[in-house]
């Protein structure tokens, strides 16, 4: 037996092996509690599940009301898990609780294991070696990320590898994008820039835009884009490496209308709150002071979006991202595995009232939850889509018409940055259209870990052989 034959048959038994002590995991730390207790365990396991649904909805109580209702939904919401552990010691098995939730962290982990061997990792993205820039310059944001270009003497290093940088003045509400153009048509052969997603899309329509690469230093706060590109974002002066040892990626450059954005749209709820001038000083309190009138209705602009097929009606909260999150966060909402895949993700939720949004903790494929892809979006501030008699103009684009109750224009949230676009707005996509520079040498994006799956665990568990394995070992190891 070949040595390629012989890795393919231990994965095959690592495969397997792992799905079993997955399903053997989880069906004890499901009878633990039931071989102990008796009736009584099956009635703490209940009371725990009315907790969770308890706790949802006091959840919802608290973002949707004022005054002393709202604090005594957050009391609530505190109590209700507390007065279950409460419920578990007074009955001896709070070590049995301990002991259940370890042998389902165990299942959870051996489960991802197994399917993750078993599943096609997606292509990288591929990489183009390319000469180092001759005449880069780098546009470099101050204030972002709490003064980490001054902190981090990220001039001097990008001065050092040759770039010329331009130091933006927030105060003056510098024009980056003409300042960039500017760059380009003085002979810059790369545009770079260390600041917020906001302004790294900016660069990036203008480098999209004359064919020239886009170097990104993350030198903001939440660095969404740079995550996605495979930077190291505690090391922003590791970006700059790029200008003496680096490739080229070809992304996608997504845009809403005629803005473009490396990260995301948003519209309703988020878009609404970051509109408010109070937002930036005190985030958490003037979310909560708009959220009850905007989940109840009573605020904000009603929404209707056609992403391909789907409609979305009267979402409260809709995201469109320069390709899909991964759904190995909560919600997906944490990085995307590829910037190359030609598609927009597309998240819309809609919370009508407590019962649902405790049904939206316990099943996040709940039908409050939209999620699907397109290459186009098109997002109305309207109730309704055009009925057969408010169709689009001859020769207007599909979608364009007029519609029933619709605004002239849309609160939106461009990469945090709060902005109003006529309606309706366009989301699209353009394949491959972003040249970036990054260092060769750089951490890249974690692989995904699998949604749990226990009917394919099922199949693992009971496989024989080579079975469990997808795919064969190429030609050459079967030599």
């Amino acid at each position: 037996m070949s040595v390629g034959w012989d890795a393919y048959g231990r994965a095959g038994r690592a495969q397997r092996w792992s799905a079993r002590l997955a399903l053997a995991a989880a069906a004890s730390a499901v009878l633990l509690p039931l071989l102990q207790g008796g009736l009584g365990g099956i009635l703490l396991l209940l009371c725990a599940a009315a907790a969770t649904a308890v706790g949802a909805a006091a959840v919802w109580w608290t973002l949707t009301t004022r005054g002393p209702v709202r604090a005594g939904a957050a009391a609530l919401a505190v109590a209700a898990p507390l007065a279950v552990v409460g419920l578990f010691a007074a009955a001896g098995m709070l070590r049995t609780v301990v002991v259940c939730l370890a042998l389902w962290s165990l299942a959870v982990w051996a489960g991802r294991y197994a399917l993750r061997s078993t599943g096609l990792r997606p292509p990288r993205v591929r990489e183009h070696r390319t000469p180092p820039p001759r005449r880069p310059v780098v546009f470099m944001n101050p204030r972002s990320g709490g003064g980490k270009v001054e902190r981090l003497g990220l001039q001097a290093v990008a001065e050092r590898l040759g770039a010329r940088v331009v130091l933006l003045d927030r105060e003056r509400h510098h024009d980056v994008a003409a300042s960039a153009r500017e760059a380009v048509t003085q002979g810059a052969d790369l545009l770079g820039v260390a600041g917020g997603d906001g302004t790294q899309a900016l660069v990036a329509g203008v480098a999209a835009e004359h064919g020239v690469p886009l170097l990104v230093v993350p030198a903001g706060t939440r660095n969404h884009f740079a995550m996605d590109l495979g930077l190291d974002r505690d090391d922003p002066a590791a970006a700059l490496d790029a200008l003496r040892d680096g490739v080229e990626l070809r992304v996608d450059l997504g845009f809403a209308g005629e803005r473009p954005f490396v990260n995301n749209v948003s519209f309703g709820v988020y878009a609404a709150v970051v509109q408010s001038p109070a937002y930036r000083d005190d985030k958490v309190g003037t979310l909560l002071g708009m959220l009850p009138d905007l989940l109840a209705g009573q605020g904000g602009q009603r929404l209707t979006a056609r992403a391909g097929d789907t409609l979305l009606t009267d979402p409260q909260a809709l995201l469109v991202s320069n390709n899909p999150y991964r759904r190995d966060d909560p919600f997906g909402l944490g990085r995307r595995e590829r910037l190359d895949s030609g598609t927009l993700g597309v998240l819309g939720v809609r919370v009508d009232g407590p019962v649902a949004a405790a049904g939206l903790l316990l099943d996040p494929q709940a039908n409050g939850i939209t999620v699907t892809t397109a290459r186009e979006v098109v997002v109305r501030a309207g109730s309704q889509e055009p009925t057969a008699g408010e169709g689009p103009a001859p020769g207007a684009a599909p979608g364009d018409g007029p519609v029933a109750g619709a605004a002239s224009s849309i609160e939106v949230g461009i990469d945090g940055e709060a902005l109003v676009l006529p309606s309706p707005v366009r989301c699209r996509t353009a394949p491959g259209v972003l040249r970036v520079r990054v260092p060769r040498h750089r951490p890249g994006v974690p692989e995904a870990r699998p949604p749990l799956d226990w009917r394919r665990l099922r199949k693992l568990a009971a496989a024989v052989g080579r079975t469990a394995v997808t795919g064969r070992p190429d030609s050459a190891s079967r030599r």
